[in-house]
């Protein structure tokens, strides 16, 4: 097994794939090397001697500057190691990318919609337009579950606490995410539940959710029905009816939007798993099909490669307004713009939102940058896209779903159980989180380090996608886990 990678040749450091001792002699570009310390598996050292305020490089780029002077073999987190990151930044286009040569096309069984959209599960949803329904909607769902046939994949509420008491784009944004959500494809039918009194009420919600098929979408104001459950529950019959009439049918893998998101990262994140989705996405959009790449804060440090991406220029000031316009989030709420690798992050090895960065972007792959969304937007085009959204894992994976993923790789380093409205696979970067935690993680990245080849493994990864699409169960849905979570923008009245 190797015990260490330099990922990049510019790098002077390395990363212990393996728990690595102090005293330890290591070979590296023909240079010997004893190791001064103890270095965790995920965790940096130093490949040469590194001056105080030097520059520390890994991925080919600096992660940030020694705070101290730092000696060969020493290990490099932060406890020497400091952010470059600043404040809003002036940039220019360098475009520099390939395109993705295209491949054989690959089918899928999903579902065609009567719209002409595509799905990848058949469900039915209830989704409330205010809070103050949420019990009232998870009640709905418990006992619908006896409308489920063999047709029907699953029959799931999505409570959230929103929809009343907001202003502005706090307000706009919460009606798009809903108004998303009741026409993503995966759905085969939506039951829209309101109050009646609520700012997003049904009739201002319909504004959002322009045309629509009554037979798909219904909708119950529960402070107009005598028995607002059991009314529900006569629309949920209905909808099976609908829905239980849908087959699944060979569609062509172009026709798959795939989200691309990770959570809990480690050190072995941007080297193992996040490549490995990279390469996924590139073998994807190879066959004419599409993936999106969020978590915004996240890009910060490594903003530059997604901007010399983009395939206009057009779309490199969509992507410099994307960065710039979270960075002034951040200030606009007296928050510090760096301040992001979470206690999960550190202890699995990254140091720097320049070094969490520069490996959550890996699962970007080499593609052109095709497009830029803003939060809610849904996607209309193929290839690359780049969506608004923050890192938090929930809110980030909803706003996936609701810009037209019908599924979210989910790379992690740490394990998480949740999953957001559309399938949702977990994909580990070590091989120890995918024994300890099998119930949770869908696919392992671990074996890259093992001796996996990097393509094989994109491969493998690509097959699972396309046996998810049509019809297998992650984890999270065997375990009956949807969770559903908007981003909170302004202020409660």
């Amino acid at each position: 097994m190797q015990e260490f990678i330099k990922i990049h040749s510019k790098d002077n450091v390395a990363v212990a794939l393996c728990p690595l001792p102090a005293g330890r002699k290591l070979t590296v570009d023909s240079q010997e090397l004893v190791l001064a310390e103890d270095i965790p598996q995920g965790h940096k050292f130093a490949l040469s001697d590194i001056a105080e305020g030097g520059r520390v490089i890994k991925y080919g780029s600096p992660i940030g500057f020694a705070k101290e002077p730092t000696k060969a073999g020493s290990w490099i987190h932060t406890h020497n190691l400091r952010t470059g990151l600043g404040d809003v930044l002036t940039y220019s286009y360098d475009r520099q990318f390939s395109p993705v040569e295209p491949s054989a096309p690959v089918l899928f069984q999903g579902y065609r919609r009567a719209d002409g959209k595509v799905g990848v599960r058949n469900n039915i949803w209830i989704i409330p337009t205010v809070g103050c329904v949420n019990n009232i909607a998870t009640a709905i769902e418990r006992q619908a579950q006896v409308y489920l046939t063999e047709h029907i994949d699953e029959i799931s509420a999505f409570p959230h606490p929103y929809g009343c008491s907001q202003m502005g784009d706090d307000q706009e944004h919460t009606r798009q995410i809903l108004a998303d959500l009741i026409r993503h494809p995966n759905a085969g039918g939506v039951l829209v539940l309101g109050l009646g009194c609520e700012n997003s009420n049904i009739d201002e919600l319909k504004k959002y959710i322009g045309d629509y098929d009554p037979q798909r979408v219904r909708f119950l104001v529960c402070q107009e029905s005598e028995d607002e459950i059991a009314d529900a529950l006569d629309i949920i019959g209905e909808l099976a009816e609908y829905v239980g009439a849908f087959r699944r049918e060979p569609l062509p893998c172009s026709e798959l939007v795939i989200g691309m998101k990770c959570g809990g990262s480690d050190g072995l994140s941007g080297i193992t798993a996040n490549p490995v989705v990279g390469a996924f996405s590139d073998l994807l959009i190879s066959k004419g099909g599409t993936t999106i790449l969020t978590e915004v804060p996240e890009m910060f440090g490594a903003e530059t490669q997604l901007m010399n991406r983009c395939e206009t220029e057009e779309l490199f000031r969509k992507t410099v307004d994307l960065i710039n316009d979270f960075k002034e989030y951040f200030k606009s709420h007296n928050q510090t713009i760096y301040e992001n690798p979470s206690p999960g992050n550190k202890k699995g090895g990254i140091s720097t939102l320049e070094d969490k960065s520069l490996g959550c972007t890996q699962k970007s792959g080499s593609a052109p940058v095709r497009g830029v969304l803003s939060y809610g937007e849904p996607i209309c085009g193929k290839g690359l896209h780049l969506l608004s959204a923050p890192g938090n894992d929930l809110v980030a994976s909803t706003a996936l779903a609701a810009s037209g993923a019908h599924m979210v790789l989910f790379t992690t380093g740490r394990g998480t159980p949740f999953a957001c409205p559309v399938p949702t696979m977990k994909i580990s970067t070590n091989s120890a989180l995918y024994k300890r935690k099998s119930n949770w993680i869908d696919f392992n990245c671990g074996t890259m380090v093992e001796g996996t080849p990097l393509k094989e493994l994109a491969e493998q990864l690509f097959d699972k996608v396309i046996r998810t699409a049509s019809g297998e169960k992650l984890k999270s849905e065997e375990a009956g886990f949807h969770d559903f979570a908007i981003f909170k923008q302004g202020v409660t009245l």
